[in-house]
């Protein structure tokens, strides 16, 4: 399993002591610092059952400046995503064939049973 994190980020800490407690260990792969790569982000995205758009993290200031209101294809968004990875959801546990995003962390008890 794979745990996008964002050690900056309450909820995603949260997450990562959710699943610490349950005794599971993901590998932890903080996107902020280490950039996701777009082959990567078009396959979570797969997983998650989910466009780019509600993937981004609409509180953002950047996505209110840069993004909100304007158009964009699919693409176009994905590419925002990997120059600016402050937008994406988070967390994100991801498993071979599924993701989740933990808000609630409860969530992840979807991927973990």
């Amino acid at each position: 399993m794979k745990y996008y994190h964002n050690n900056r980020c309450r909820k995603s800490r949260e997450g990562l002591e959710f699943l610490n407690k349950k005794d599971i260990h993901p590998e932890v792969i903080n996107y902020m610092t280490d950039k996701i790569n777009k082959a990567d982000l078009l396959v979570l995205i797969k997983k998650l059952k989910m466009t780019a758009l509600e993937l981004i993290r609409k509180n953002e200031s950047f996505y209110k400046e840069n993004i909100k209101e304007k158009s964009f294809t699919n693409e176009e968004l994905i590419d925002w995503m990997i120059k600016e990875p402050k937008l994406i959801e988070r967390p994100i546990l991801e498993n071979d064939n599924s993701a989740e995003i933990g808000r609630p962390k409860e969530n992840f008890l979807k991927l973990i049973n």
